[in-house]
């Protein structure tokens, strides 16, 4: 997982990950297939993990605002260094990769993750749900891409504050136009 979140999975060969995992590559083809096969299991490792923001920001409950507001700040104190890597894996383990079933991966973990933000906003505010999903997501992203291009921890949280701000206000002008 450190190696597809630090470099990229174009960047990691199959040497790379046999000396991580301790085994020789037939070994790791004989028991995940292939290097996608294995960067599979890795990003839903990722996900069902503490790098899961919306769940860890939705533990401790809240509404839709609240919770949106912490998954925000979450990400600009996670991203800058969470364990020695900066970003995200399921945004930016390939990202830009020559291979289309990587990328594919990455889409699907990245859509199911803004399908479960979009019906968490939907328990209060259903007919914004899919745009105000997107706003976050795309914000995710691009704090994400900052945090591996060097943005700290301030300015990650400084853009969650205007971000959170920014989201609150849709939120009360979709309500006034519905």
């Amino acid at each position: 997982m450190r190696l597809f979140h630090r470099f990229g999975y174009d960047a990691v060969g199959v040497a790379e990950l046999g000396a991580a995992l301790g085994v020789n590559p037939p070994s790791l083809y004989a028991a995940f297939g292939s290097k996608l096969g294995l960067f599979g299991q890795v990003l839903d490792r990722y996900v069902d993990s503490d790098a899961n923001l919306l769940a860890a920001a939705k533990a401790d409950g809240g509404s839709v605002i609240v919770v949106v507001d912490r998954l925000l700040h979450l990400a600009a104190r996670r991203y800058p260094d969470h364990g020695g890597v900066a970003g995200c894996l399921v945004i930016d383990g390939a990202r830009n990769s020559a291979d289309r079933r990587a990328r594919a991966l990455t889409r699907t973990a990245k859509a199911a993750s803004t399908a479960a933000l979009r019906d968490f906003i939907a328990t209060e505010y259903p007919a914004q749900a899919a745009e105000l999903a997107d706003l976050v997501s795309i914000a995710m992203a691009g704090m994400s891409s900052s945090a591996r291009d060097g943005a700290d921890k301030a300015t990650l949280t400084a853009f969650a504050r205007v971000m959170s701000r920014t989201f609150r206000r849709e939120v009360a002008a979709r309500a006034r136009r519905s």
